[in-house]
């Protein structure tokens, strides 16, 4: 199903309906052909009600003016030392920008405003090197975004800031989309570059979890290029700043942005945070707790009944949703690795913590989990909340011919006649 069909992306409505997503475009990427489509997708998205913000960087136009006015530029990124001439280029090739952005909104019939919004200060000397006009992001103005987001006006926002005697400085425009998104408790954060996202040991990374991230960049593993290095030390910044999840696409893809945003395998690299910080492997001394939260979905027939013997023995696929150290909820992920499937089993959240999105989050974090695998479906079964899983999981209804021999064995003795659902993962 393409992602601009309607029925395709209704599931997501209802999760992005008034939230706000960050979209962070590579100056190339204003200035490529691909551009109006991008803006059409912008469109789409403020269609469905979702809050949205533009960031521009300038690096592609400061390299081409100076090229044409014979300067050579101090740095064209913004996060090296910016002198006198490199300003006066970013402030043009900026502005240029930020004018082809409004034109391209207005064609779209949205509203939009470049805005300061950005507070700045000189980034200083660094071991013992004046930055000179060289800013870092001191605070965002957040009034000034939320008042023009509740008018439906698309805020676009430069690579500079200024401080308070009105002096202008030149910010990374990465940085500074960190900076909005966790000004403005975005949901999404998404990088639109001119590479497909980002790529390790030659491999385009799919998803990965912050922790993972930080890991690789700490050991240097990856060996990203400039550019992309960029984008991955801000991705992990903006989820260690609660951002939940940060994109990276690249913005020559014709509706590309729209295949990230309503699909389930997306184009580029998904960097999520770990907002599953309250999930954790189950131990040992957790299967009384396992047991103790599913006694009543047992009881009410919703849940199969595991002894202890069970649950020890496939120990390692289970997980535990913890509030203030007390067992909440739990799931299991059961990997039938020659079928290339998983099973999402044992989904129970305690009655004191329904209705708090627990059970959508298990759902989400064993997901996440098979997504990692490389799995190629995620299979679950259920008696009485097939409902909540195609609603809220996305799960659509299969049959028992879905299920890997062993398992389909174990449900025909098991005489349940539990609804089979699947999710496709690739």
């Amino acid at each position: 199903m393409k992602p601009t069909d309607l029925r395709g992306i209704l599931q997501y409505i209802p999760r992005f309906r008034e939230k706000t997503f960050i979209l962070a475009f590579d100056g190339a990427i204003v200035t490529d052909e691909n551009f109006a489509n991008i803006l059409l997708d912008v469109a789409v998205l403020r269609s469905l009600n979702i809050r949205v913000v533009l960031v521009h960087g300038a690096a592609a136009q400061i390299k081409a003016l100076a090229e044409e006015q014979k300067v050579g530029p101090s740095n064209l990124d913004g996060a090296g030392i910016t002198d006198a001439a490199t300003l006066k280029l970013a402030l043009t090739a900026a502005n240029r920008l930020t004018h082809e952005m409004l034109e391209g909104l207005a064609a779209n019939d949205l509203r939009a405003a470049c805005t300061n919004a950005i507070i700045a200060h000189p980034l200083g000397i660094i071991q013992g090197v004046d930055h000179l006009f060289t800013g870092k992001v001191e605070r965002v103005d957040v009034e000034l975004l939320q008042t023009l987001l509740a008018q439906g006006v698309v805020p676009v926002i430069p690579p500079l800031g200024f401080d308070g005697d009105g002096k202008t400085y030149r910010v990374n425009s990465d940085a500074v989309a960190v900076a909005v998104a966790d000004a403005l408790k975005a949901v999404k954060l998404i990088y639109i570059t001119t590479t497909d996202g980002l790529f390790c040991q030659g491999k385009l990374i799919r998803q990965m979890i912050v922790g993972e991230l930080s890991a690789l960049l700490e050991k240097n593993k990856c060996e990203f290029t400039p550019e992309t290095e960029s984008k991955a030390i801000h991705a992990a910044a903006a989820c260690r700043a609660g951002v939940q999840r940060v994109h990276v696409i690249n913005g020559k893809v014709d509706e590309g942005l729209l295949a990230e945003v309503f699909s389930n395998e997306g184009i580029g690299t998904l960097i999520y945070a770990n907002e599953y910080q309250q999930i954790r492997p189950a131990k040992k001394k957790d299967v009384r707790a396992i047991q103790l939260l599913t006694a009543m979905a047992v009881q009410s027939d919703e849940l199969v009944k595991r002894t202890r013997a069970v649950i020890e023995k496939s120990l390692g696929d289970y997980y535990i949703f913890e509030i203030d150290k007390n067992s909440v909820a739990c799931v299991a992920l059961h990997v039938y690795p020659e079928q290339q499937k998983g099973e999402l089993a044992c989904l129970y959240v305690s009655a004191s913590h329904e209705n708090q999105g627990i059970g959508r989050k298990l759902i989400q974090f064993v997901e996440s989990k098979a997504r990692e695998l490389a799995l190629d479906e995620l299979i679950t079964l259920s008696t009485q909340a097939f409902t909540y899983f195609q609603s809220k999981g996305g799960f659509s209804e299969g049959t028992p011919d879905d299920l890997p021999p062993n398992r389909r064995e174990k449900y025909d003795q098991s005489g349940r006649n539990s609804k089979v659902l699947v999710k496709k993962l690739k």
